[in-house]
């Protein structure tokens, strides 16, 4: 069972793991050890909140596929056991990282006083390079 929050939990069933071959230079055991994780979510048909479910697929992401899976490979580790904790753990911030209610940006303006300091340090500088002769007035 991976717990994602207090009160959501995904079972099991839900999470569809298989083991692969690892891609990349190996050495004696490249052809016979399946160690690299292949982790398939089915988005549509898991127990998860409707909110939750809705941020995922609304997700504009290369790991979420149009049928509503989410498909992670594993394989930075040299054991099944490490690369299967780190594709679990891939899923659950992927979908916490879904569920986090950004705030609306608010735009705002400089004040005066911070225009005028603005302005008055770019007179100054100005004017410290003019009598360096690097610039002529």
């Amino acid at each position: 069972m991976l717990i994602i929050s207090n009160t959501v939990t995904i079972d099991e069933w839900e999470v569809e793991l298989t083991a692969i071959r690892s891609q990349g230079a190996g050495g004696q055991n490249v052809n016979k050890v399946a160690s690299a994780i292949h982790l398939r979510f089915d988005i549509k048909r898991s127990k998860l909140p409707d909110f939750y479910k809705q941020r995922l697929l609304q997700l504009n992401d290369s790991r979420v596929t149009k049928e509503g899976v989410i498909v992670l490979k594993a394989q930075s580790h040299r054991t099944q056991e490490l690369n299967r904790e780190d594709a679990l753990k891939r899923l659950k911030d992927l979908i916490v990282s879904a569920t986090k209610l950004e705030r609306a940006r608010r735009a705002t303006k400089p004040t005066r006083s911070s225009q005028r300091k603005r302005m008055d340090k770019k007179t100054k500088h100005g004017q410290t390079k003019a009598l360096r002769g690097n610039i002529k007035l």
